[in-house]
């Protein structure tokens, strides 16, 4: 689990009015656009909808892609991808060939996965000082992808939405390349490499000749693989309970308006999915800039990449809702697919995983590359995905 680092301050300061105004003006605009009673109710009912519906379909989605992952694993499928992709991460990210494993695992897990590996004196040894930070925008760029890619295309009717989910992957890969190689800049100036004597170590020792496996026969071995790595799913999934239904139940109401009654009235009803229909409002007044970069089909797009950048667990949540309501089409799926897996909810990471990395001093360096990085996704998704409805 991650650790959050804290500090001490005095008891009351400025904040805690500060804080007071905004929750305060919140609440008070919420009441007056919908009413008290029907606020509370829409809030309880969106949060219901969202725990039951979305959390435990992306449960299932988890575990499945998790017993999937560890078969993949268990089999050397992993290895085999990881000794293909090897010799190109040195000329496109200017990593040494052992940074496909931290790819590969955030992108079969999550974010944190990558400073797991980092840690390990057998896999550090590869890379100079000045390319370890790096590994944090790396990590996050691929995080969750599997279970974002299989939750995607499994929202579509057989396999409209394949070929946009792939696009998305493509797009999430360009977009972490310009990730990296933005913060590289930053960390050799940190590191000041002309003085960097450290050497790498050339990578043929058993990181990459030696995979470790189950003890038993096939059958145990697939059977391990599958519960573990489904289990593992479970965790993920209960994991993203608190940014699904709080994030999720926030984005919502300042998306959605009210219901529609058979007379064509906007009513409030304290019914789920109710809402203020903010976000459009600001999607619409940027649409000369958006639409060129992302092409989104309305102006509600605009919701995902915002929860993304917080929770893409959330972020997915909101997909099946803007589908339902006929608000995206496929270019959306790709450029969500693409920015979705690229920022990976960074900002509630990206601290605590360059703390872990012992550079917490270049975490706006790190966020500041990471957010361009996820921009260049999704323009790149978008383009790419034009591209090929011309072929």
């Amino acid at each position: 689990m991650e650790q959050h680092v804290t500090k001490q301050k005095k008891a009351i300061t400025l904040e805690t009015f500060v804080f007071l105004f905004l929750f305060g003006a919140i609440a008070v605009y919420l009441s007056l656009e919908m009413g008290v009673d029907k606020m509370f109710n829409t809030i309880m009912n969106t949060a219901h909808y969202l725990l039951i519906d979305v959390v435990f379909f992306i449960m299932a989605v988890a575990v499945l892609a998790g017993a999937f992952a560890a078969l993949l694993s268990e089999f050397g499928v992993v290895a085999l991808i990881n000794k293909i992709i090897s010799p190109i991460m040195k000329p496109v990210y200017g990593l040494p060939g052992a940074a496909s494993l931290g790819m590969l695992t955030t992108y079969l897990s999550d974010n944190p996965a990558i400073i797991s590996l980092a840690q390990d004196k057998g896999f550090k040894k590869y890379f100079l000082d000045y390319q370890l930070p790096t590994l944090c925008n790396l990590g996050t760029a691929f995080g969750m992808g599997l279970i974002l890619t299989t939750y995607m295309i499994g929202l579509g009717d057989g396999v409209e939405y394949i070929i946009p989910v792939l696009v998305g992957n493509v797009g999430a890969v360009i977009g972490s390349v310009f990730s990296v190689r933005i913060m590289m800049v930053h960390t050799k100036k940190f590191y000041d490499v002309t003085h960097n004597k450290t050497e790498i170590i050339p990578a043929n020792d058993n990181l990459n000749k030696l995979r470790e496996v189950r003890v038993g026969n096939i059958f145990e071995r697939v059977l391990d693989a599958t519960l573990e790595g489904g289990k593992t799913g479970v965790e993920l999934g209960l994991a993203i309970i608190p940014g699904v239904v709080i994030i999720c139940t926030l984005v919502m109401i300042f998306t959605f308006g009210p219901s529609i009654t058979p007379e064509g009235l906007e009513v409030y009803t304290g019914a789920k999915k109710e809402g203020v229909a903010l976000f459009p409002k600001f999607g619409a007044l940027l649409s000369p800039i958006l639409n060129p970069l992302f092409g989104f089909t309305s102006a509600e797009a605009i919701a995902f990449p915002i929860t993304a950048l917080g929770s893409v667990g959330a972020a997915m949540g909101l997909v099946k809702d803007f589908i339902a309501k006929g608000l995206i089409g496929p270019s959306d799926i790709a450029v969500f697919t693409a920015m979705g897996m690229c920022w990976s909810g960074y900002l509630s990471t990206h601290v605590g995983m360059m703390d872990a990395l012992g550079v917490r001093k270049l975490s706006s360096k790190a966020i500041l590359s990471h957010t361009i990085g996820g921009v260049m996704a999704g323009i790149s998704a978008h383009y790419l995905y034009l591209l090929t409805t011309l072929l």
